[in-house]
């Protein structure tokens, strides 16, 4: 297992040519994170998930979701950037969604729902790009928290959620509940 200080480092030695979905996610399953080297990122609420920055170049950012039974992300993209996951503890779900239709010009959009996987520490996963829309779950059967570690090429600040209950969809900015191992004062979810 690495340090996440060496996971970091290991990232920063993948240049940029060969910074691709296959190359980091072979990275990332030939190097485990050792859990307790991310006790100074990790934060943990009540009533939601949080994200946890621990590294950002320009290339990619690093980090960690904290994540209580039965919390749920929102249905999301990544606005086209790159994301690899690995869940040093705990189990997710990731429920993955086909766009069946969508209408940018009034934000209508109708999804489906596509395969759901689990991510362990022994099975990470990247986001797809062919199916980029999906949710990240906690499931209440899981019956422990979770840690996640996302590594997204790039950074990126904003993204779009999916509400499929009223077929639409809209840009939303994304908050970090602490950075490099500082909670932040106030931050939206």
């Amino acid at each position: 297992m690495k340090s996440v200080q060496e996971f970091i480092a290991g990232l920063r030695g993948i240049v940029e040519d060969e910074f691709d979905v296959p190359r980091v996610a072979a990275f990332t399953e030939r190097n485990p994170v050792d859990p307790a080297s991310l006790q100074p990122f990790l934060f943990y609420e009540p009533t939601h998930y949080t994200r946890n920055l621990i590294f950002k170049c320009e290339l990619f950012e690093l980090m960690a979701i904290c994540w209580e039974v039965g919390q749920a992300s929102r249905i999301h993209n990544h606005q086209g950037q790159n994301c690899w996951m690995t869940v040093p503890v705990g189990r997710l779900a990731v429920q993955n969604y086909e766009v069946v239709r969508i209408e940018p010009e009034r934000g209508y959009c109708e999804l489906r729902e596509a395969n759901r996987i689990v991510m362990d520490p022994a099975h990470p996963s990247h986001v797809e790009q062919e199916m980029p829309v999906h949710a990240v779950l906690n499931l209440p059967e899981f019956a422990q928290r979770a840690v996640s570690l996302h590594v997204y090429s790039h950074p990126y600040d904003r993204c779009l959620v999916y509400t499929p209950e009223r077929n639409a969809y809209a840009e939303v900015p994304l908050f970090y509940d602490s950075e490099y191992g500082r909670r932040n004062p106030v931050t939206s979810a």
